[in-house]
């Protein structure tokens, strides 16, 4: 089916973050869902542009937001003043499609997956489904979880680097050479952002009986970012079903294997619709 490429909106001005950048794709016919699709660290929409397309053309509307303080959103770089405001971008386009008959799905990515599953756990207005790829509700070490509280109190704005190996993201090389010589990338991260992660991993865990809506996952096995051993508490949820798929890294979908998966995620998602 044919499909139209990426458009590029902003939305109005958000009092604390300034300017918010959406890229969607639409399909020649009408939906079959409406997905927000949610991105992770250090990164922006325009990195989906394949996600999009392969979606798109499996008949899915498909909005991605920078989040606030990435891509071509506003905000200080990799930061946030509270996590909730993640949550109220993500409610922010839900509740716009209310009065619509088209289901809504969440997908979110690694930092954009526990935003997502926070979200669930949330008593905000739930989606029809959910898909989580490799969420991170795990991650860190001791010792950054023991400085990350005091740091972000005395400097919260004090940014660290995120010290990634472009090998952790895939298979394809090609992949962290894109990313690291993308101008919109960003590889430091804010010690308050850094914090409210890890208190969004700890509440998320803490709550998971409340998830009460259908939700995949999906997990590379050999992810050296987000541990598939983290989200495997998840995959034991009733109404969560997990796939890991042992040979891929953490950026599942810029894996080889990546249009495969998304094909997989479209066929559960419309028997599930």
């Amino acid at each position: 089916m044919r499909h139209h490429g990426a458009g590029v909106t902003r939305s109005e001005e958000h009092p604390e973050y300034g300017n918010q950048v959406i890229r969607s794709w639409h399909p020649d016919r009408n939906p079959v869902a409406r997905i927000l699709l949610v991105h992770g660290i250090a990164e922006y929409s325009g990195r989906y542009e394949a996600v999009g397309e392969l979606l798109a053309a499996a008949g899915f509307e498909v909005h991605c937001p920078d989040l606030f303080g990435f891509g071509e959103s506003g905000g200080r770089r990799a930061d946030i003043g509270d996590w909730a405001d993640y949550h109220d971008q993500v409610q922010g386009h839900l509740d716009s499609w209310v009065d619509t008959d088209t289901p809504v799905v969440l997908i979110g990515h690694s930092m954009g997956g526990l935003i997502a599953l926070g979200y669930l756990l949330s008593d905000r207005p739930e989606p029809a489904l959910a898909v989580l790829s490799a969420p991170a509700i795990g991650g860190g070490a001791t010792w950054q979880k023991a400085l990350a509280g005091p740091l972000a109190r005395i400097a919260p704005s004090l940014s660290v680097p995120n010290n990634l190996d472009g090998s952790q993201l895939s298979r394809d090389p090609e992949v962290a050479e894109l990313y690291f010589a993308d101008p919109l990338m960003i590889t430091s991260t804010t010690t308050r952002l850094g914090n409210y992660m890890f208190r969004a991993q700890d509440a998320a865990k803490a709550s998971l009986d409340k998830l009460s809506v259908a939700t995949l996952v999906v997990q590379g096995g050999a992810d050296r970012i987000v541990s598939p051993a983290a989200t495997a508490v998840l995959g034991e949820l009733p109404g969560v079903e997990r796939r890991l798929y042992p040979k891929l890294r953490h950026e599942i979908f810029n894996e080889p294997e990546g249009p495969e998966v998304i094909g997989e995620i479209v066929a559960w998602i419309k028997e599930r619709l």
